[in-house]
């Protein structure tokens, strides 16, 4: 096991948070997502198999809240009917899946799997189905994501407010900037070398790529790719805020820069899941501006609806040079996207997953087993149709969730979900257009366990253990944070 600098700082964390507030643990928690490059180790017997930071930490954050609040608002989570029993048992499953299929069904498809080499290489190659260690990552990754999901109900059921989860989406949006100017100014300064510390994970990193004349901006991340999906979630989660005047200035500010920063990493991923949100924020405040008390912000969605088009016409007429120059960007990161190596890599990723889909019967060849180039056939091909099945109905259950007591867009709590839902969407938008791995990564299961939170009523048994697990927190809170209850 080599285990990374990060590693040592977040195991100190770790250590720490177990005799701070819990408070300390989810903000940990929620600002290590943004070190998606980052390993805390790596497990030579598993092939060099990198151990991220995020996930390292998920071991602390979930043991800090268990000794806060014992297993019974954990178990509440993923309590029949609630949507994380969905979760539960397609990660059950997920889970049955990877030890047994890839033995039953050893040989009788060929699937695209991570094939690990030697000094901790791997690449990607078409084999016989068959068990391997992506297995094992995988169904680590699928129980890590039940895990995180569940401990953040529990947290946000005590604590009871959105509140501190709205505020380090805003720290974590403004960070994610910082990362991406210091991509680009170290990348043409010649100091790229400054982020290797913090992009030590096992995997093909892809940070010194142009596209356009424009340098891709990857941030944290091993990719631009990457880093566009995790800045769409944040960009969708603070584009709502602003649009529910929740914290205007801040979020309004922060969206707009989000957006600039999400267009310059020049990824077809990251501007597919773009439209998917403006769609999602546009529909939903159509909706929500009809009626005696409108909410949202309908005279900016009336004047864009209006304006945009003029605007378009506009520069096409005045200056038809520069929309060109528009048309070749969107050619090369776009419409010929299909026709390069990368895009015809990929395809033929999605349509050996597909096969094996078919020749296992629809049973899936079993989680870890086989990858592909979008999010529904990495589901089709390693859980098969039920598994796919299953984690939609989780999904819907989560998006259609009623609103709290305060009705949709009056409630500041109900509005911070609302923008946890846009997240989730982009996060989905995300990878169904590109995403290999099962795994949708923890800030997914943060934004869908914080919804389920809020818009699910408490059962009679949390109801019974509530005063026990209070007195517990606050007897670990500090006084300026029991105050502020």
């Amino acid at each position: 096991m080599n285990i990374e600098l990060l590693g040592f700082v977040t195991m100190v964390l770790g250590v720490a948070v177990l005799f701070a507030p819990i408070h300390r643990a989810f903000s940990i928690m929620v600002l290590s997502t943004l070190f998606g490059a980052a390993a805390a180790f790596s497990l030579s017997g598993l092939g060099g198999a990198s151990v991220l930071v995020p996930s390292l930490f998920l071991v602390f954050y979930g043991l800090r809240l268990f000794m806060a609040f014992g297993e019974g608002p954990v178990l509440a989570a993923v309590a029949a009917p609630r949507a994380g029993f969905w979760l539960l048992l397609l990660t059950v499953y997920a889970l049955a899946t990877a030890v047994f299929f890839p033995r039953l069904l050893e040989g009788m498809a060929e699937t695209m799997t991570v094939q690990r080499i030697a000094a901790g290489r791997s690449s990607i190659s078409m084999v016989p189905l068959a068990p391997s260690t992506n297995n094992i990552t995988q169904a680590v990754y699928a129980l890590g994501g039940l895990i995180c999901f569940a401990f953040t109900f529990a947290y946000l059921r005590r604590v009871g407010s959105l509140a501190r989860l709205a505020s380090l989406i805003l720290v974590l949006g403004a960070a994610n900037l910082a990362f991406a100017l210091l991509d680009v100014v170290t990348y043409y300064s010649g100091a790229a070398y400054l982020f290797d510390y913090i992009r030590t994970a096992n995997y093909a990193l892809l940070t010194g790529a142009e596209k356009a004349g424009f340098k891709r901006i990857s941030g944290t991340f091993p990719e631009a790719s990457a880093f566009a999906g995790y800045t769409a979630v944040l960009f969708a989660f603070i584009a709502s805020l602003w649009l529910d005047r929740v914290r205007s200035w801040t979020s309004g500010v922060l969206a707009g820069l989000l957006l600039v920063v999400l267009l310059l990493a020049t990824s077809t991923t990251g501007l597919l899941a773009l439209v998917a949100v403006i769609l999602f924020l546009g529909l939903r405040s159509a909706h929500g501006s009809v009626g005696r008390k409108p909410v949202g912000r309908p005279v900016f969605l009336a004047g864009a609806v209006l304006g945009l088009p003029l605007l378009i016409l506009l520069t096409i007429i005045l200056m038809p040079e520069m929309v060109e120059r528009i048309m070749e960007f969107l050619d090369e990161i776009l419409f010929s996207k299909l026709d390069s190596q990368s895009g015809r890599e990929r395809f033929m990723w999605n349509a050996v997953a597909y096969q094996a889909f078919l020749d296992t019967w629809g049973l899936g060849a079993g989680l870890g087993s086989a990858r592909a180039s979008s999010y529904l056939l990495v589901l089709l091909s390693n859980v098969g149709l039920l598994g796919t099945i299953i984690f939609f109905i989780f999904f819907g259950s989560i998006l259609f969730s009623k609103a709290g007591p305060g009705g949709a867009g009056q409630d500041i709590d109900d509005k911070i979900a609302r923008a946890a839902k846009a997240g989730l969407v982009a996060g989905l938008a995300e990878a169904l257009v590109s995403g290999t791995v099962y795994d949708l990564g923890l800030m997914f299961y943060l934004l869908a366990g914080a919804v389920a939170a809020m818009h699910m009523p408490v059962s009679g048994v949390a109801r019974a253990l509530a005063p026990e697990a209070s007195r517990t927190r606050d007897a670990a809170a500090m006084p300026s944070e029991r105050a502020s209850h």
